[in-house]
């Protein structure tokens, strides 16, 4: 009887198999989707060509950033050549985004400062990306305050409770000058080993990312954001994340910084 009952359940699962094949149209779903998916991402950089990447306000890459070992690189002794002029912040100059989601992996040595922009608009008079664009900023939170003496700087600000540190608003993953991340979410690898970042901007919420984490998120344009604007760092910056489309940008602050995997995808 045993036997039986087996081989009738056998035979009902073969049969099952039968009425409920995987069609070449199921098969052709699958493979579109994942294709698509894997389509949706634009590289900014793919650690062979500088393509479509030049100076802000500028028809060509400045002095120093190179592309060296695979990865898009500012080069400090390269960047001090004297018959240069213009300012060192780059952009990816062939198109301009909106709504995205951006992926960077990055690396700073000791004491390094950088940051990514984004919404970044040109030839605005007066200005430069810090008073225009939101800023992902890039940072040796260790080591940086005991480097570069900030006690001035922070005073001017306002930061008048132990103003030699680096604050929590100026550093890594944090939205410059307006947005924290939270500490308790962070990790963050040493000086001279990679770290991943994720920028992710919508109208209705902005997401940092570090390592794998999601360390920040705000809505841009709300009371609070205007709130925060109007009364700190960019009170005074009238253009100042205005602006609902631009470039995405790579800042210079004098010290060397490794970019590779640069892509984005359209939301």
């Amino acid at each position: 009887m045993k036997k039986i009952i087996a081989l009738f359940v056998f035979a009902l699962a073969i049969s099952s198999c039968k009425m409920n094949p995987k069609t070449d149209s199921d098969k052709t779903t699958v493979e579109t989707t994942a294709k698509t998916e894997s389509e949706d991402w634009i590289y900014l950089f793919d650690g062979t060509t500088t393509e479509g990447w030049r100076a802000y306000n500028g028809d060509s890459l400045p002095p120093g950033w190179v592309v060296k070992d695979s990865t898009l690189t500012f080069d400090t002794e390269l960047g001090l050549e004297q018959d240069y002029t213009g300012g060192k912040d780059i952009i990816y100059g062939t198109e301009e985004f909106d709504n995205f989601e951006l992926y960077v992996e990055w690396k700073l040595p000791k004491g390094g400062n950088s940051g990514i922009f984004y919404h970044l608009k040109e030839n605005i008079p007066n200005e430069g990306p810090a008073t225009i664009s939101p800023e992902y900023q890039l940072i040796d939170d260790e080591n940086y305050a005991s480097i570069h003496d900030l006690t001035e700087y922070n005073l001017s600000l306002g930061n008048t409770e132990n103003p030699a540190a680096l604050q929590p608003l100026q550093q890594t993953a944090s939205d410059y000058a307006m947005h924290a991340a939270d500490p308790a979410k962070k990790v963050l690898h040493p000086v001279g080993e990679w770290n991943t970042t994720k920028i992710v901007f919508t109208p209705e919420k902005v997401e940092h990312w570090l390592n794998g984490q999601k360390v920040l998120s705000f809505v841009p344009w709300s009371d609070e954001w205007y709130n925060k604007k109007n009364t700190g760092k960019w009170k005074n910056a009238e253009n100042y994340g205005r602006f609902k489309t631009g470039y995405i940008g790579f800042q210079d602050h004098s010290s060397p910084i490794w970019f590779k995997n640069v892509k984005i995808r359209k939301l």
